[in-house]
């Protein structure tokens, strides 16, 4: 980050508002962000998508709920959910 002179940069009347707020002191102003959705930046998002669908194809294939909790560190409850998400994919 590189420190501009806002007089350099700002129109006076912008500057002599600012100044009542903030004369003399360093001011940071944050880059504009655009909103980003979860999972964008990370293969989090993809590497559990795979997941869920390696859960549903075990379940599929006859593997009780209870074991694929264990399997996977998830509450039975979770399965049960995941089981339902992937179902409603394949269900058209």
């Amino acid at each position: 980050m590189k420190y501009v002179r806002a007089a350099d940069i700002l129109p006076q009347e912008l500057l002599e508002q600012l100044q009542q707020y903030v004369d003399g002191a360093m001011l940071y102003i944050p880059r504009k962000e655009e909103k980003k959705i979860w999972g964008e930046q990370t293969t989090t998002k993809v590497d559990l998508a795979k997941r869920n669908a390696q859960i549903y194809i075990e379940f599929m294939e006859g593997k009780p709920v209870y074991l694929l909790a264990e399997k996977y560190f998830l509450t039975k409850k979770s399965i049960q959910r995941i089981i339902r998400q992937e179902k409603s994919k394949h269900v058209n």
